[in-house]
């Protein structure tokens, strides 16, 4: 979990990690785990782990979270440690977070996995979308805890080194303001205008996904747990080269790049922000115009890494998620990932009845990838919904559409419009809604749903 830092660079803030589970609480992952995938965040976030500790507790203490027994036990591992940081598995409530500083050392910093995962997103958000959507989740994350100890915001969200948009900025004070109070009203004067700044990316997005989609092109969203292997699945199924790193939220940024399927139809793949288990809420409401590319996908790429002993658990995290952003209803492959690192591939034959319609793939050495790709585009071109239309004749582009990708069984010519009957698959049935002149029933046969 530690390294020896290179000459040139500044030596690692050490890190101790609490995880304290409620008991009964819900739990995907033990606390053992839990504090390992922990511990994985905070390297990450170049942090060095210098120790942990677990206590499970029947509920939190009011005013330290923990129990004052164990309160005091962490702290001589603190100075035994020459910890830097406490990392506490859950978030903590501001009140709990001040009353920890209070008892450890004034130099010894106490954060929660929100605040370490908020930093993380920080550090890699490249593009100006990522920047915004960090810096809100930051700033709502933060409005609750501001103290006298944040006067003119001496600590900035954003990870950009910079002042945040000018938010400490002194203004006139009214009678008997504090800067504490001037603070929180500027902090809620950004958090305004980045949502607005946010809308207008979610109403462009809209816009492109609009345009995509009367380009008749079939989208997929890739989904997964965090450091899963999405990104290296999209280099080799794009050919392309992607930033691959063996880190948890190694990218950030959404990244669209176009795939061939067997057939010689095209496809927008879409890699998507990692999940992972406690996904901060503020960060899935910051992330909404990110997650609806998943939300309004056609289908669901849902990368799972085989190899890891959490699979299962990780897995069930994505699928939580996935109902958090309404997109449990989409379609779904399962690229079963990583099975070069089994001592025997053939062991991932045993996980696929688990999963839907899953394929066992290895991004690296691209065992599997024909067989993936097949399996989405059965998905997406051979499960076909029927339609009756009368097409008006400047529409006419849709029946050359469904002559290209769907089966065409009857048209007729009048002199206002072209009656169409056929079958179109599903990711292009919504441009044929306006045009509805009855609802067929779906047939299930062989012929039917040949494209």
């Amino acid at each position: 979990m530690s390294r020896r830092p290179l000459p040139t660079e500044a030596p690692r803030e050490r890190a101790f990690l609490v995880a304290a589970p409620l008991e009964g609480a819900p739990t995907l992952l033990g606390p053992e785990d839990s504090l390992e995938e922990l511990a994985r965040l905070a390297d990450t976030a170049g942090l060095t782990v210098v120790g942990g500790a677990v206590q499970r507790l029947r509920r939190p203490d009011p005013k330290t979270f923990l129990g004052s027994g164990k309160v005091r036990e962490i702290h001589d591992w603190i100075e035994e440690t020459l910890a830097d940081v406490v990392i506490f598995d859950d978030e903590l409530s501001p009140r709990h977070q001040r009353e920890l500083e209070k008892v450890f050392t004034d130099d010894v910093r106490v954060l929660d996995r929100t605040a370490l995962i908020l930093d993380i997103f920080a550090q890699h958000a490249q593009s100006h979308e990522g920047r915004l959507q960090v810096e809100l989740a930051q700033y709502e994350y933060r409005l609750p805890r501001l103290t006298r100890a944040w006067t003119h915001l001496a600590r900035q969200a954003g990870g950009g080194g910079g002042r945040a948009g000018g938010v400490g900025g002194v203004g006139l004070r009214g009678p008997g303001e504090t800067q504490l109070e001037v603070d929180r009203r500027d902090i809620g004067r950004r958090i305004h205008h980045l949502r607005d700044e946010l809308e207008k990316v979610r109403q462009h997005r809209q816009r492109y996904r609009r345009r995509r989609r009367q380009g008749a092109v079939a989208t997929v969203a890739m989904v997964g747990y965090t450091n899963a292997g999405k990104s290296t699945l999209l280099g080799r199924l794009a050919g392309t080269e992607v930033v691959v790193a063996d880190q948890l939220f190694a990218t950030l940024d959404p990244m669209t790049r176009r795939i061939e399927l067997p057939s010689g139809r095209a496809a927008l793949l879409t890699d998507t922000v990692g999940f992972i288990q406690k996904l901060p809420a503020m960060l899935v409401a910051a992330f909404r115009a990110t997650l609806e590319e998943v939300a309004e996908a056609d289908l669901l790429l849902h990368v799972v890494d085989i190899s890891h002993p959490q699979a299962a658990a990780h897995a069930q995290a994505v699928r939580a998620t996935l109902e958090e952003v309404g997109a449990e209803r989409i379609p779904v492959v399962t690229a079963l990932n990583k099975i070069d690192r089994l001592t025997d591939p053939r062991q991932a034959d045993s996980w696929i009845d688990e999963f839907d319609r899953a394929v066992a793939v290895s991004a690296v050495t691209g065992a599997g990838l024909p067989a993936l790709l097949a399996a989405v585009e059965h998905e997406l071109y051979q499960e076909m919904v029927p339609v009756d239309v009368g097409l008006p004749y400047e529409a006419a582009r849709l029946l050359s559409l469904m002559h290209e990708q769907g089966r065409v069984e009857k048209t007729e010519h009048t002199d206002s419009i072209i009656h169409v009957v056929g079958r179109v698959p599903r990711h292009l049935a919504a441009e044929f809604d306006p045009y509805i002149r009855r609802r067929r029933k779906a047939r299930s046969t062989p012929a039917a749903d040949a494209s």
